[in-house]
């Protein structure tokens, strides 16, 4: 028989699990800090609807990582229209952080006057050019706008990732390294296609490491604005032994025609997969690149809180 108050004596007791405190807690999730500086995405090439989806994405993607945030879209190339230039969404966002200001002094608010950058601005690019690079500290500077400029996205084991993903998305690569099964079509040598010259290459080779332990399989980088780099990177995999190549583009997306990744795996004798787009990491290594230019930390998944 039970009790009004509860079970017979003798009988377990279920009781509500205590609190966890200390470095066990579940940390508080992170949101961007009142006033700070929006996240300007700095988007190369010829600006059109696919470009603005996919950098409508990737800002959508680093919203849902940090709350809170100001994240907009700059063109370098773009018509203040319906492609806002990256010099005119900054010198937008200085004018509403005076306008704030004015207005919280009008109401009478004790507020200070805003300092430190108005935006962090993040090259849409996953490896050094030094020509579209240029650009983004032209625009900067033309803006009269404090901004911090970021290092471009690469290298990191997360465009690696994508890579692989990509590759596997195209046939060319199993999607899961740790399954013991083949694909027909797997690529035995990948061609890491960049653009931005020697330097370019040189970082996409970092990452290209990266890949190469994921697939195991040789990955070399190769630049798509040199001429003869890919025939050559092409002939030394497969003197070295390869047989069936892919190329992997190392790049966004817009940043340059996607005519030429066609052009370029004709030229190797091979298949393509796509660029990475909008692939969540890219998302999260450009709000990666603000928090950091921040100082803010960023906590990770599964980290315990202090």
């Amino acid at each position: 028989m039970s009790s009004p108050t509860g079970p017979a004596s003798g009988l377990p007791v279920r009781m509500p699990r205590p609190r966890q405190p200390g470095r066990h807690r579940r940390p508080e999730p992170l949101a961007a800090p009142e006033g700070a500086p929006a996240l300007v995405l700095a988007v190369p090439g010829t600006p059109t609807a696919a470009t603005r989806g996919l950098a409508e994405e990737i800002v959508s993607i680093a919203r849902s990582e940090l709350p809170g945030l100001d994240a907009r879209i700059g063109y370098l190339d773009g018509d203040d229209t319906d492609f806002p230039t990256l010099q005119a969404v900054l010198a937008y966002a200085s004018e509403e952080r005076t306008g704030r200001y004015e207005q919280a002094r009008a109401a009478g608010l004790d507020v200070k006057e805003p300092n430190g950058p108005v935006a962090v601005v993040v090259p849409l690019l996953a490896g050094p050019d030094g020509s579209l690079l240029r650009q983004v500290r032209q625009a900067v500077m033309e803006s009269k706008v404090a901004a911090d400029l970021t290092d471009v996205l690469g290298p990191h084991p997360l465009l690696a990732e994508a890579l692989h993903v990509r590759l596997s998305e195209a046939g060319l690569a199993r999607a899961d390294r740790a399954r013991l099964f083949t694909v027909a079509t797997a690529a035995d040598g990948i061609i890491l296609a960049s653009v931005g010259g020697e330097e370019a290459v040189q970082a996409a080779g970092i990452t290209g490491m990266l890949l190469a332990a994921r697939l195991a399989v040789p990955v070399m980088a190769a630049a798509l604005d040199q001429d003869g780099s890919i025939a050559s990177v092409a002939e030394q995999l497969r003197s070295s032994g390869s047989q069936q190549l892919a190329l992997a583009p190392y790049l966004i997306g817009p940043e340059i025609d996607a005519t030429l990744i066609a052009e370029a795996a004709r030229e190797a004798g091979c298949a393509a997969a796509e660029a990475l787009g909008p692939y969540p990491a890219i998302g999260k290594l450009a709000l990666a690149k603000y928090t950091t230019a921040l100082g803010i930390a960023q906590q990770p998944q599964g980290t315990p809180a202090r």
